[in-house]
């Protein structure tokens, strides 16, 4: 089955290559390899032929850098910056004068990066780049738009993260469980409730001018734009205060022995499950490919060929999706790529289970501990080996087809000072071994100190059933074969060592508040 994975990676890596083959030399070189320029340490440029122009305009501040007290200051300040206007124009007339451009301007903000990101025709280069740069370097900060924007992010944890989205919900709790209050990384990034309550325009002027600085500054930009334009933006950009590099320094994750379980209760009619635990591994260590690998082999995200996904939905029929992870993934209901620009010096290990009907909550747990537990027990088998990482080496392709995604992931390669993304990964899974693979689960994986956040209607009763380790026999619409029904038996008096103080019930208007 995962050979299919193979096979489709094949197709969709070979029409790239017909695509790219296609291009003028230059062209193709640099939008199917791209060569990072990075001379000058405050930008990454991806020149090419394209007549797209992309920017991705990277501040190394984020969520990690919000005040005590000010959670969610960082994302409602970028949130000024690309939603609020300029001094000269409303916000309303900047997306009035993008619209016949055909163009838009995002922002992100994660833990340690805030990216602005748009594309543009080169015949609107200028027109887009004037606008661009009004925004970002001489903003409006209107009090109307900061009580909008503020209102934004309050609705969005209050309604559409608490009320309306049970998968990202569990994720984000479990973040909160792996990294407590305590930690710069303990909280939501657009922020708590409370916070954002009391929060003022002041407290945004001051955010933008400590953290919007040049020595924070990286310019990326790829497409056919003019020799010297990035030295006009260099020179534009070089109004922003000059500032200090921001640097936080993380010591290794560690994370207290034994399973502990949120339950967050919210009326809906499904069930979320989301674990993991920390890991001391980014993108740069020895070990990070074979974690990839793992991850890939035992959940890749959307993949129908992943082992956790054969055996809870194809082999059983009990929910959507199945997936694992080795970094942040956030909005992963809603596309089939990861973002490029939410670099962190650490990440999580992470299995997340969507959607489960409620009756069924208790024995998915219990079956993806039990898969989990089987791993990190029995390693992955050769075959597996060989097929996930032919998969993954392709698949690197496909994460950075587009010449923004080139763009980001560049950047992302910069902080992580590593080759290009699609360099290093071949190269690196061109040295991994099978025994690394293995030697990497023994050593990272564990099944003693994990974290589990639940959203569920019936938080009591799945909470007695944990505790109590009740039966959780599983029913189907169909027969099964009998391969299943046996293991279903072991899965469903799979016990779960849990202390009584450990699992605890949030309603769902205390989460973020």
């Amino acid at each position: 089955m995962i050979r299919r994975k193979v096979l489709l990676a094949i197709v969709v890596v070979t029409v790239l290559g017909i695509f790219c083959g296609q291009l003028p030399l230059k062209a193709a070189t640099s939008r199917c390899t791209p060569n990072m320029n990075t001379a000058d340490t405050n930008t990454v440029l991806l020149p090419n032929r394209s007549p797209l122009v992309s920017f991705r305009i990277l501040f190394m501040t984020g969520s990690a850098y919000d005040p005590k007290d000010k959670e969610g200051l960082a994302s409602l300040t970028a949130a000024m910056l690309a939603e609020g206007g300029s001094r000269a124009r409303t916000y309303a007339e900047i997306t009035d004068a993008m619209y016949p451009m055909a163009t838009s301007f995002q922002w992100q903000v994660d833990k340690e990066m805030t990216v602005f990101s748009g594309s543009t025709h080169l015949d609107n280069l200028d027109k887009y780049y004037a606008l661009v740069r009004e925004m970002l370097l001489d903003p409006g900060f209107r009090e109307d738009d900061f009580k909008r924007l503020k209102e934004d992010a309050i609705n969005y944890l209050k309604t559409s993260l608490r009320g309306g989205n049970d998968e990202e919900l569990g994720k984000e709790v479990l973040y909160t469980m792996i990294y407590p209050g305590a930690h710069v990384y303990g909280h939501e990034n657009r922020g708590a409730v409370g916070a954002l309550e009391k929060m003022t325009i002041k407290d945004v002027r001051d955010f933008y001018q400590k953290n919007f600085t040049q020595a924070n500054l990286v310019v990326g930009l790829a497409g056919g734009y003019p020799e010297k334009f990035p030295a006009q933006v260099k020179s534009d950009f070089a109004k922003l205060s000059v500032g200090s590099p921001a640097g936080i320094k993380l010591a290794n994750p560690t994370q207290a022995p034994g399973i502990r379980i949120q339950i967050v209760e919210r009326e809906t009619r499904s069930t979320a499950i989301s674990l993991g635990f920390p890991i001391n591994v980014t993108r740069p260590n020895k070990d990070w490919p074979a974690l990839a690998v793992v991850a890939s082999y035992f959940g890749q995200h959307r993949s129908s060929n992943s082992y956790l996904y054969q055996r809870l939905r194809e082999a059983r029929g009990l929910n959507y999706g199945d997936y694992a992870y080795v970094e942040y993934f956030p909005r992963g209901m809603f596309q089939f790529q990861p973002d490029p620009n939410l670099g962190r010096q650490q990440q999580i290990f992470q299995i997340w289970i969507r959607p489960v009907e409620p009756q069924n909550g208790h024995f998915v747990l219990r079956a993806a501990l039990y898969e989990y537990d089987r791993l990190v027990r029995e390693g992955i088998t050769k075959e597996a080996f060989e097929s996930t990482r032919e998969f993954l080496s392709k698949y690197v392709n496909v994460l950075t087809a587009t010449q923004d995604a080139q763009l980001g992931y560049a950047l992302d390669s910069r902080y992580y000072q590593i080759a290009d993304f699609p360099t290093y990964m071949r190269e690196q899974l061109a040295k991994l071994t099978f025994e690394d693979v293995n030697r990497a689960i023994r050593q990272y994986l564990k099944s003693d100190a994990m974290r589990i956040a639940i959203v569920t209607k019936d938080a009591a009763g799945l909470r007695d059933a944990i505790l109590s380790n009740k039966l959780s026999p599983i029913t189907y619409n169909a027969p099964k074969p009998k391969e299943i029904t046996d293991e279903d038996k072991i899965i469903e008096t799979y016990k779960i060592e849990v202390k009584s103080a450990d699992v605890i019930i949030v309603p769902v208007e205390k989460v973020f508040q």
